[in-house]
């Protein structure tokens, strides 16, 4: 997995008075969580993810390029649109996620802190003699996070712009995108109108002077990390492992197109959506409110005394309180009388299916006999 730490430099909204700034060099907060997460919602209030990685591909064949090796439909991808795509092993194992824009002249991939030098390494190695430019430009470019279906005004003269379309990827997390598959009949996704533009990192001091003079307001990431997980959102960094799978994720609403050709890892993503299950699920967890111990990444869940999955994220929401995303086996009861164990507290947890067991299997082929097999009789 990747390392959580960035290699952009300081920034200046890291700088400012009210500051708390956590181990990836952003600002976990500015104040008081609750108001930012309730000013983010509104669309007044931005935030500081310029610790994340930005890579440009140029050259007139990156779009078919990139088609064949990731997950999502790509190669028809129009001017100014949003997807979203994952890097899968040859088993099918997540290896990167991206936020994917295009401008006419680039495609601009936005990834999770400490993965651009990576991926940007892996998709040199497999250029060959493509048509294709690839540049890791997180030491020059920033990205800020917002709620917001147009720029915001603040925003709007500093958001990179060569080609007369902005570089704003439009999270497609509200809807199932062409091709892909939703578990849950009742989201709460469908108003989910996030957002992240990318600005040229000297444009930071400016968004910096403009908080100082009382124009912008910012929120910190742990006010996102609350809303991303009450809506169900997940994110390799914190979500993923060696073993995941698209499946366990919900991810194929919004990353991964069922019916389009072949690339690295799509037998397996077939395999389990037609014939079996995915071994793990995705789950929102509601914990109980009187714990004052906000549980940590890894704390295990418990159905009675069996370890049935862990914490991949959790905060504290300021209308639905204490929740958390877990990953859980897959045949762990929808009913079971869950718990989490942190800090050498025990926190009761009510159980929302994101991922039903159930999950996969779509063709409905009827399993046929084993060769030899003898057939008793009733």
């Amino acid at each position: 997995m990747a390392d959580a730490s960035s290699s952009a430099s300081s920034s200046p909204l890291a700088e400012l008075p009210a500051a708390i700034v956590g181990s990836t060099g952003v600002a976990r907060a500015y104040g008081n969580t609750f108001s930012e997460q309730r000013a983010l919602t509104a669309g007044t209030a931005l935030v500081d993810l310029s610790h994340r990685g930005v890579i440009q591909l140029s050259g007139p064949e990156r779009l078919s390029w990139l088609d064949s090796l990731l997950s999502q439909r790509l190669d028809s991808l129009k001017v100014g649109q949003s997807s979203e795509a994952l890097l899968l092993d040859p088993h099918g194992h997540l290896q990167h996620a991206m936020r994917i824009l295009e401008d006419g002249e680039n495609t601009w991939l936005l990834v999770d802190e400490g993965r651009a030098p990576a991926l940007t390494a892996w998709l040199i190695k497999m250029r060959f003699m493509k048509q294709v430019e690839i540049v890791d430009r997180s030491e020059e470019l920033a990205t800020i996070g917002y709620f917001a279906d147009s720029i915001p005004e603040p925003l709007q003269p500093l958001v990179l712009n060569h080609t007369g379309t902005p570089v704003v990827w439009q999270d497609t997390w509200n809807q199932v995108s062409e091709g892909g598959w939703q578990y849950s009949a009742d989201h709460p996704a469908s108003h989910w109108n996030y957002a992240e533009a990318v600005l040229p990192r000297e444009a930071l001091t400016t968004l910096a002077q403009a908080v100082a003079a009382g124009d912008v307001i910012l929120a910190g990431t742990d006010a996102l990390e609350a809303l991303r997980i009450a809506a169900w959102r997940p994110r390799i960094t914190t979500e993923a492992d060696e073993n995941a799978l698209p499946h366990e994720f919900d991810w194929l609403r919004s990353a991964v197109h069922l019916n389009k050709g072949c690339y690295r890892g799509q037998e397996t993503v077939a395999k389990v959506h037609n014939l079996g299950h995915p071994p793990r699920r995705l789950v929102f967890l509601s914990l109980d409110g009187v714990a004052e111990v906000l549980p940590e990444t890894g704390d295990p869940v418990m159905d009675g005394e069996n370890e049935v999955g862990h914490i991949t994220a959790a905060a504290r929401h300021y209308e639905e309180g204490m929740v958390a995303l877990a990953i859980l086996k897959r045949n762990t009861s929808v009913d079971a009388m869950l718990s989490v164990h942190s800090q050498g507290e025990v926190i009761p947890a009510t159980q929302v299916v994101i991922v039903p067991p159930e999950a996969g299997r779509t063709a409905n082929v009827p399993r046929l006999p084993r060769l030899g097999a003898v057939k008793r009789e009733s």
